[in-house]
């Protein structure tokens, strides 16, 4: 397994982009990224099961799931420019393995400490995971614009269907299985990738000065997780609390001072050049908005399935099934239309799409029906999130230089995972806080109905949030736009000034 440095490269197929194992490497980084999409969702609907077995609180149970994606979230950025200067291929071979070790210790765990614990690792191991997978996408596909837009296709569908896939997955293994192989699927799965990255999967990296910048790395993490921390606060102490607006604004404070450290540092955790960009950066800003408004659908939903309508864990997975679907139709058809329209078109109608069956969501009741209140609307937002996710994707990635590929794909992961942390903390707490009031003036008799009333301020907070992430598109990616090629080769002189 020969390293090929990006300046060392010389004639050959992958030098242009079309490095003969590409649709192979397309196909390992697609599996590593469903196990990464998955790996955040999954989880969702063993939940309960894993609560009773552990004896951890409802107000704990939600770390099950930010620890994983405060941990990827927060160490995204340092994974992305490790994998640039380290390796692309190396750094994404021992992620795959360090991910598959962590969970197994999720597997295996015997109380709550073990089990957020390895969601923790298991976030740590993603975050070098992740931007590796996608920077070497970036780089295998970047001439041919048909096979770009196919190979992004493909990987945006991944990111837009994983979720609902993973709620799929999780209610077969927990209902069939145990709560305990949501976690131990992984560990062949991210084996076998492994071994596959070790056999297609050239080695690339940036050369020149290599440096990390820690204190970024250490302002980044803690200003998201002091912002996720408050939030969360927020549905115990309220918002008003001095404890709850002292981490949101603690949060912001570092997260600021975080953007200052990367504008002076010799060696940029982020490099600004990287978001100022207008088409990165507002591909960058509705990936964060279009989670943040998501995730409200498939917590609740999955909430209200199991805990309304009485579903199974494994019926409750297969319902999610047809959003999975309509998700993987709708980025087929969104792949030809990004190079014809643009994206700013795409990405806007994917999004109104999905904030208008998400705002449809918000007419559910305790006794409505899955055929005529839930199908519908989920229909509807897969359709949506199909068209918008690839053509998010593909442009949060175009015109990037190489040197700048890894830290680039994981502020597109780190998007996502950020946001799914803000939603999780900041929809949780807006839903809470409605079905208390909701309560507190009705009796507690119509417990379900407050819990109902809930989900619906959740999913209309979504809605709204889906609707800034339209209009952000619509100001800051701009119009039809040609991808310009840029190869590998003819990147070097940008590494050396």
């Amino acid at each position: 397994m020969t390293d090929f440095p990006i300046d060392a490269m010389s004639s050959s197929p992958a030098e242009t982009g079309l490095d003969p194992k590409r649709w192979s490497i397309l196909l390992v980084v697609v599996v590593a990224q469903l196990m990464v999409v998955l790996d955040a969702s999954i989880v969702t609907i063993a939940l309960p099961s894993a609560q009773r077995a552990l004896h951890f609180s409802v107000a704990n149970r939600q770390w099950v799931i930010t620890a994983y994606s405060l941990a990827f979230g927060g160490l995204l950025l340092l994974g992305g420019r490790i994998a640039d200067f380290a390796g692309r291929r190396k750094v994404f071979i021992i992620g795959l393995i360090g991910f598959a070790a962590a969970s197994a210790l999720g597997g295996l765990a015997v109380d709550q400490a073990m089990l957020f614990g390895s969601r923790a690792l298991q976030g740590a191991f993603a975050a070098l995971m992740a931007p590796g997978a996608l920077s070497i996408l970036t780089l295998t596909f970047q001439d041919n614009a048909g096979e770009r837009a196919k190979a992004f296709g493909a990987y945006g569908a991944v990111g837009g269907a994983g979720a609902a896939i993973g709620v799929l997955a999780g209610g077969l293994l927990t209902e069939y299985a145990s709560w305990r192989w949501c976690f131990l699927i992984n560990v062949p799965i991210a084996l076998l990738t492994a071994v596959a990255a070790s056999r297609v999967v050239r080695e690339t990296r940036s050369i020149g000065k290599t440096g990390y910048d820690i204190p970024g790395a250490v302002l980044a993490t803690a200003g998201i997780v002091s912002l996720v921390y408050g939030f969360t606060k927020a549905v115990a102490d309220g918002w008003s609390s001095a404890t709850t607006l002292g981490f949101v604004i603690g949060g912001v404070v570092l997260l600021v001072a975080f953007v200052v450290v990367e504008s002076r540092s010799a060696y940029p955790l982020l490099p600004l050049r990287v978001v100022l960009e207008r088409n990165r950066g507002g591909a960058y800003l509705a990936t964060l908005l279009i989670v943040v408004g998501m995730f409200a659908m498939f917590l609740f939903v999955s909430y209200y399935m199991q805990g309304i309508l009485h579903y199974s864990a494994a019926k409750a997975g297969v319902a999610f099934l047809p959003f999975a679907l309509g998700v993987i139709v709708a980025a087929g058809m969104a792949t030809p239309l990004v190079p014809k329209v643009g994206p700013r078109i795409v990405i806007s109608t994917g999004l109104l799409v999905a904030g208008g069956g998400m705002l449809w969501l918000t007419q559910i009741g305790v006794h409505t029906s899955y055929w005529t209140h839930l199908l519908p609307p989920l229909i509807v937002m897969s359709l949506g999130m199909g068209l918008a996710f690839p053509a998010l994707s593909s442009t949060a990635l175009t015109k990037v230089r190489p040197e700048d590929s890894g830290v680039a794909s994981s502020l597109l992961n780190a998007s996502q995972q950020v946001g799914a942390s803000l939603g999780a903390a900041l929809l949780n707490t807006i839903a809470a806080t409605a079905t208390a009031s909701y309560i507190a003036s009705h009796g507690t008799s119509l417990t379900e109905e407050g819990t109902v009333h809930g989900f619906t301020v959740a999913f209309a907070v979504g809605a709204a949030i889906l609707a800034v992430g339209a209009i952000v598109s619509a100001l800051l990616v701009q119009g039809p736009t040609k991808v310009i090629p840029h190869s590998v080769a003819a990147s070097t002189s940008e590494l050396h000034p």
